[in-house]
């Protein structure tokens, strides 16, 4: 199955997402693959028998989250001059969603920009970080907070990888696929109700409905500023529970499943969403083992880390929430008490 980018709205960009056994792929120039230790243990000779280049290195950085910053785009771009590459050369990102990130960011600085390709290796990143162009990198002030918009070549989704995914990793990319059907589509929600991703035809199928609902998105809105925050539902919380816990206590996926907990009980309050909806929701999650509490330490320092948050603008809070499944409500105006009140059910004593 082919999905088309077609980003004729800003630059004319036109890629395509292939969902399918990995191609043969050849090019007639260097090329360097970005992966980690575990991708490469697992996958790294099936990736080497199915590419050809006039030449081919590889770079490992370490694995995990925490590893998601400027000093390790450094490394990359230290080993893309060592091997002496040019502007007519190409990355390779091979693994998740952090490799797929910084493989891309490093592409749109080295000498102003070369092509990358994305090869996701992750559930969550077949249905959702590989598709779009985002890129980036942490620092101590948040999650991605400094990056670009720069779209990938060709995307290779491959559920074959999979195979060897450990089950947190797993659950982590069905949060995604949660979040987008939330925000776009009931009769999708409705079909990961049921869903039994151990059937390799449904998990393709799944895939391949959350693939299509990011295109359509980015389709029209490529930059964020219009639907595309939409799919930041979830990810406001998320990333101060990410901040919080350095990067470390929870992958991205099982964030962002605690993330939409949150933004759903907020739109209970402010009466968008009813209490059997959210509730529908957290059985959901919980099906897939993803974690849906976090216990809040501080109130007030959880909410001034709302405003490090990109989406928040000239001093407002920008929260994505469901309006009934399949639809949703950007709110910038939420009082605070309101907030807070959502927040404290969350305290550490509950």
């Amino acid at each position: 199955m082919i999905v088309p980018i077609e980003l004729v709205h800003t630059q004319n960009i036109r890629y395509d997402i292939t969902i399918d056994d990995l191609p043969q792929l050849s090019f007639d120039t260097k090329a360097v693959i970005v992966t980690n230790p575990t991708v490469a243990g697992h996958h790294l000779d099936t990736l080497l028998a199915h590419i050809t280049a006039s030449e081919l290195q590889v770079v490992t950085i370490p694995d995990g989250e925490e590893y998601k910053n400027l000093e390790t785009i450094e490394k990359i771009l230290n080993e893309l001059f060592e091997y002496k590459l040019d502007r007519k050369s190409l990355l390779i990102a091979f693994g998740g969603g952090v490799i797929g990130d910084m493989t891309g960011f490093a592409a749109s600085l080295y000498q102003r920009g070369i092509d990358f390709i994305q090869i996701p290796t992750t559930l969550l990143s077949q249905v959702d970080a590989s598709v779009g162009g985002k890129t980036g990198v942490n620092n101590k002030y948040g999650k991605n907070l400094i990056g670009t918009f720069y779209q990938p070549k060709a995307v290779y989704i491959d559920p074959k990888f999979l195979r060897t995914l450990p089950p947190r990793e797993f659950a982590a990319g069905i949060a995604e696929m949660v979040k987008i059907a939330v925000m776009f589509d009931k009769a999708y929600f409705d079909f990961l109700e049921d869903a039994d991703f151990s059937n390799e035809n449904i998990l393709k199928e799944a895939i391949a409905k959350s693939v299509t609902l990011k295109a359509w998105v980015v389709n029209q809105d490529e930059k964020e500023a219009g639907i595309r925050a939409v799919l930041n539902y979830g990810h406001t919380f998320a990333h101060v529970i990410e901040n919080e816990t350095n990067y470390t206590a929870y992958l991205h996926g099982e964030a962002v499943a605690i993330g939409m907990v949150m933004a759903n009980a907020l739109a209970v309050e402010l009466g968008f969403f009813t209490q059997h909806e959210a509730n529908q929701i957290k059985v959901l999650l919980q099906k897939a083992s993803l974690p849906t509490y976090y216990s809040i330490k501080d109130v007030d320092d959880f909410y001034e880390h709302f405003f490090l948050d990109k989406k928040s603008a000239k001093g407002s809070i920008k929260f994505i929430l469901p309006k009934g499944l399949g639809r949703f409500e950007i709110v910038s105006d939420a009082d605070e008490a309101v907030v807070k009140k959502v927040l404290r059910s969350f305290g550490e004593n509950k």
